[in-house]
């Protein structure tokens, strides 16, 4: 790819002038002439230079082989078995998949037959398979650039619509979902509610890859800013927090009651202790006395109380946002006030150990949702929910106060004065 041109000047001395102290060492404008050139940058792609080879884009056929393509550019049988048998320490030559793009590149002046074939194992990696000369195969990644991006819109429909409207990519819409999951109902947004979104893109050869980081975001709902920040806070990897240093996730429990033992893990094919049946047990088992207190693991809402028929005994069903639902099976009965519709607080006693249903024993069954699927309840990421420190408010501030003007974030003055002295300009009251 031709990444423009660059400008070469060369001086070129008219005649020699003997050096002395009067002339300082400087030529005169007699003595040299400056002359201009300008010659193309080289043009490099996949780490080749291209500039007298062509290059002729393709997609993989349905059942299409990479045999059947290399034939068709001249490339020797001799060859194609060659790279079949000595190239899958890189990428095997069966790993082609209909529909990938790929490219082969000839010699200008002899076209009869490819040099190379590049296949593109994803929008970054791809592999190159030499064809002539020195056969051989290697893997490379494209370079990835980041640039920052904002946008902003008002849902009148969906936010999925209103980013697609602003012309951003719909995982957008994900990521913003995943950053309020735990203080926005995204189910319950309403027409007019808008956002602000500072965020990153990636683009590899000039092609947009991929959507990076949230960087900044200001969500309005009913009126009200809603603000997220990313920062790196006691670990290494970015958590968003609000204008007052106020951490948006809010963890679960670690465990919805305390127990003496696991019984039975996550599983996608477990032998059922009663049934003798292998299904798949998307849940964990805590052993525990009859009787034991269960209680929510996060803030939430009942929206199921009732009787499994296909095995669960009494359970209840908890919504904590849009993103994830916990559930809690085989219980002796349930806490008093609790019923559908019911809004409980994380710790808040909701049911007793019980061995209801088909159960060999008393246990709790608890099983945790996102987005409807079913996760292993002892993989999941549960950061800490501890604010900002009083005493890391100044550099979190000085951080992301380049963020908030970007999402219309004004900080009052209280907050303001704490920045670090090098980062703002509070004009003093006696001026």
């Amino acid at each position: 790819m031709n990444r423009g041109w660059r400008s070469i000047v060369i001086l070129t001395a008219a005649f020699a002038i003997p050096l002395s102290c009067r002339q300082n060492n400087t030529a005169s404008a007699q003595d040299s002439q400056e002359i201009a050139q300008t010659e193309p940058e080289p043009n490099l792609r996949w780490g080749l230079y291209i500039d007298s080879l062509d290059v002729v884009d393709g997609t993989i056929g349905r059942n299409e082989l990479l045999s059947n393509i290399l034939v068709r550019n001249g490339v020797s049988a001799q060859t194609i078995h060659y790279l079949d048998r000595n190239s899958d320490s890189i990428w095997s030559v069966r790993k082609i998949q209909a529909g990938k793009p790929y490219h082969i590149i000839r010699d200008r002046d002899s076209v009869a037959t490819a040099r190379y074939f590049v296949y593109d194992i994803n929008k970054t990696d791809y592999v190159i398979y030499s064809l002539t000369d020195s056969i051989y195969s290697y893997r490379g990644t494209l370079p990835v650039d980041t640039i920052d991006n904002f946008i902003s819109g008002s849902i009148q429909s969906s936010l999925w619509n209103a980013m697609i409207d602003q012309g951003a990519s719909p995982d957008l819409a994900g990521m913003l979902a995943d950053v309020y999951s735990w203080t926005i109902d995204f189910f319950g947004i309403q027409k007019n509610d808008s956002f602000a979104v500072y965020y990153q893109e990636l683009y590899a050869d000039s092609v947009r890859v991929a959507t990076g980081q949230i960087l900044a975001a200001n969500f309005i709902t009913g009126g009200n800013n809603h603000y997220a920040f990313r920062y790196i806070y006691h670990n290494e990897r970015g958590e968003y927090f609000d204008e007052k240093g106020t951490s948006l996730r809010r963890a679960f429990l670690k465990a919805p009651l305390s127990y003496s033992r696991i019984s039975s893990r996550f599983s996608n094919a477990r032998v059922h202790p009663v049934t003798k049946v292998v299904r798949a047990h998307h849940g964990v088992d805590y052993a525990a006395p009859a009787g034991t207190p269960v209680y929510s693991v996060g803030d939430g809402v009942v929206i199921t109380k009732a009787w499994d028929s296909k095995g669960g005994g009494n359970y209840l069903k908890i919504k904590h946002n849009s993103t994830y639902t916990t559930e809690y099976m085989h219980l002796r009965g349930f806490a008093a006030g609790i019923n559908q519709g019911t809004h409980v607080s994380q710790g808040q006693l909701i049911g007793y150990v019980g061995a209801t249903g088909v159960a060999t024993g008393p246990h709790l069954d608890y099983r945790v949702f996102k987005n409807g699927t079913a996760i292993d309840p002892l993989s999941m990421d549960l950061p800490a929910v501890d604010p900002i420190s009083e005493s890391d408010m100044p550099v979190y501030l000085s951080t992301v106060s380049g963020y908030m003007d970007k999402v219309g974030c004004t900080l009052p003055d209280s907050l303001r004065q704490i920045m670090l002295p090098d980062t703002i300009n509070i004009t003093d009251s006696n001026d």
